[in-house]
């Protein structure tokens, strides 16, 4: 009987302290308007790095630090991806970047999915949604979007980390306006 009570307790404390996780993560996100940040992205083992901005919902720019120039960018409804050879155009829809910028979707996913810690550093839900299996991963300690992991639309298996992250900043007018075709 004891054995049981404990097993009760230990659920019970396990339950709430994931709860309390969950809402310090869901009232972070329903806090950031924008962030920008580093980041290193890792595809089928090539690394790039750059910097990046994410305004809720749906935008992003991102500078990549080689030297081809290489910029993506969303305006809620494209994605490009420009080099100085190339420039390619997506629906944001047909790419799981529409899930991850979508700060509304992923805080109703948070809250029906279980969170799983991480050596005690960082808090993971995976998503399963629209043939798409994305992990999202938060700070143990700021709850903030740290990275995720995915596969794109070619196969490709993408992990990208997040690093030196600002929030909620004054932000150019036009950075999010898709560039043109050369």
């Amino acid at each position: 009987m004891l054995r049981l009570i404990l097993t009760i307790f230990f659920f019970v404390i396990i339950s709430s302290s994931h709860a309390e996780i969950k809402d310090k993560i869901i009232q972070n996100l329903k806090n950031t308007k924008n962030l920008d940040f580093k980041f290193e992205q890792n595809i089928n083992g090539e690394i790039e790095n750059g910097n990046c901005t994410i305004k809720y919902p749906k935008k992003i720019y991102c500078e990549y630090a080689r030297s081809n120039n290489k910029i993506l960018v969303s305006n809620g409804k494209s994605l490009v991806v420009k080099t100085i050879s190339s420039y390619y155009r997506y629906p944001l829809e047909k790419t799981p970047l529409n899930l991850i910028l979508d700060k509304n979707f992923i805080i109703k996913k948070i809250n029906s999915l279980e969170a799983r810690i991480i050596e005690n550093n960082f808090i993971n839900f995976t998503i399963l949604e629209k043939n798409y299996e994305i992990s999202i991963f938060f700070d143990n300690k700021t709850f903030d979007l740290i990275g995720w992991q995915n596969t794109d639309m070619y196969q490709n298996f993408n992990i990208t980390f997040l690093s030196s992250i600002r929030k909620n900043r004054v932000l150019p007018k036009k950075i999010f306006k898709l560039p043109v075709q050369n």
